[in-house]
């Protein structure tokens, strides 16, 4: 089915893609955290992309340019790719609230999950397509034949065959998925495999992710990674880091921070914190109480389980060792991809209210301003600098960004053992895993291991780094990069491109 043209039902001018400016990122920024072989790795895959592409453009097309890993890797990962000579763009789809809700529906059966219970039937498909060509009218402008395409997760799939069409070689991302098939994956793959099938190659983050009916030759796996150097992961002294959760309202520094401007930009001006975050709280900030803080920073997404981690945290952790909790996430109705945060935030809070007041005091609920993404980064990176114990608990997780963060900064994480974070963290030795995501008790005691016994917290985090190191910074993701790119142009052409 082309996409190229307007469905009878929607007008191609109801919605056009929007192309993300992206500037270029000189190499040497990463000489200070890439070992050698990490530097080689990236200038030599750069030299491949470089080679292969004279005269095409890499395009990568997704639908959000704020919130969610997604967005936070081709924010970094491109301008990387031009500084070494690429010509990488980025392009967000439009679409509506239906369109939005009807990939958030998408979304989560293919986490396994019945999320809104909605249907995926003729008119959801109408609503679909009808979206997606609307947005192809103004991706075929720009885009040209021979060029290389990256479509991301489900929102972008109705695109392929368009693109196909063009003349483009196409691939398709997801970055999302669950280790094991039932009914509601089974439902998300119908409506999905007749565009995704048309794929010259479909990446995915695990193996177990790929679905019945793709055959292997067009198949190959992707792991997310992240740039050590971003505003998100650069080095923050502790004074800094103090500063900065000082200004945004989160956690009350000791003394009055010093530092007015307390982080880079990632061209290398000076940055400070001008917008403050939405804080829910009774009583003194943590820092005045002096307790060690367990931080988890997500989308306020039912799948990264704020909730069940304020009951663990509430039920399994408090009654043992002293520590304050701050649940943080974007402000709602930042991410326009995902209509349910909303909702999710107001579960949290209703959660967060029904507490004893003597537990409430020890818990924080956050909503990090979205203004300004570096602006944003940087009070992530604080927080997770700040953290005794950085938590992921997540039902479902694809593959799980923030715990590599985390990582990378020598913090001990504890998460959930499914999907990607199974991958990232090696239990006992990097991090802690909780096999059962719903068992609250363990994830509790999990947390207390490593709050009484910080020296063995800091060596699992000199771990984690190293882990990160080799397997999940930009340099090896980069590399990935360049192996797709030479099995697109050396992909046979189907028949109808």
């Amino acid at each position: 089915m082309s996409l190229v043209g307007p469905t009878p039902d929607r007008p191609p001018t109801e919605f056009r893609p929007i192309e993300v400016p992206l500037g270029a990122e000189p190499l040497d920024r990463l000489v200070a955290v890439l070992d050698a072989a990490g530097m080689a790795r990236l200038e030599t895959s750069l030299a491949r992309m470089r080679a292969l592409l004279a005269g095409r453009v890499f395009w990568n097309i997704s639908s959000t340019a704020a919130g969610g890993g997604v967005a936070e890797m081709l924010h970094t990962l491109l301008p990387y790719m031009r500084g070494g000579g690429v010509d990488g763009r980025w392009t967000v789809i439009q679409g509506g609230a239906d369109f939005f809700a009807l990939t958030k529906r998408i979304h989560n059966l293919l986490h396994g999950e019945s999320g809104d219970g909605g249907a995926l039937g003729a008119d959801e498909r109408s609503i679909y397509e009808g979206t997606l060509a609307a947005n192809a009218v103004g991706i075929a402008e720009a885009v040209r034949p021979g060029d290389v395409v990256l479509l991301h997760d489900p929102q972008t799939a109705g695109l392929i065959d368009g693109l196909r069409q063009i003349g483009a070689l196409v691939a398709w991302r997801s970055h999302i998925g669950t280790d094991r098939s039932n009914a509601q994956v089974e439902q998300a793959w119908r409506f999905l495999l007749p565009y995704v099938r048309d794929a010259d190659v479909t990446l995915f983050s695990r193996t177990a992710y790929v679905p019945a009916g793709l055959g292997p030759e067009h198949v190959a796996v992707m792991q997310p990674s992240i740039d050590p150097a971003a505003t998100k992961n650069q080095e923050q002294t502790p004074a800094v880091a103090s500063a900065i959760l000082d200004q945004a309202g989160l956690v009350r520094a000791a003394s009055p921070p010093l530092d007015p401007q307390p982080f880079t930009r990632p061209d290398g001006s000076p940055g400070r914190i001008e917008h403050g975050a939405e804080v829910l709280r009774t009583g003194a900030s943590p820092r005045i109480r002096n307790r060690p803080l367990v931080v988890q920073v997500s989308r306020w997404d039912v799948l990264k389980d704020p909730v069940g981690v304020l009951h663990g945290f509430a039920h399994h952790v408090l009654p043992h060792v002293p520590a304050e909790l701050i649940l943080a996430g974007p402000t709602v109705h930042s991410v326009v991809d995902d209509p349910e945060a909303a909702e999710t935030f107001d579960a949290t809070v209703d959660a967060w209210r029904a507490l004893p007041h003597g537990v409430r005091r020890h818990i924080e609920l956050a909503c990090l301003p979205m203004h300004d993404l570096d602006e944003n980064a940087a009070i992530v990176n604080a927080l997770q600098r700040s953290a005794a114990v950085v938590v992921q608990k997540s039902l479902k997780e694809g593959f799980g960004l923030t715990a590599s963060e985390a990582m990378w900064k020598r913090r001990a994480v504890v998460a959930s053992g499914i999907g990607g974070l199974a991958d990232q963290i090696g239990d006992g030795v990097s991090g802690l895993l909780v096999h059962d995501p719903n068992d609250l008790a363990a994830f509790g005691q999990a947390v207390t291991q490593l709050l009484r016994d910080p020296v063995a917290a800091e060596r699992m985090g000199e771990r984690a780094r190293e882990r990160v190191r080799s397997h999940f910074l930009h340099d090896r993701q980069i590399a990935d990069h360049a192996e797709l790119v030479e099995r697109l142009l050396g992909t046979p052409q189907r028949s109808g491109t």
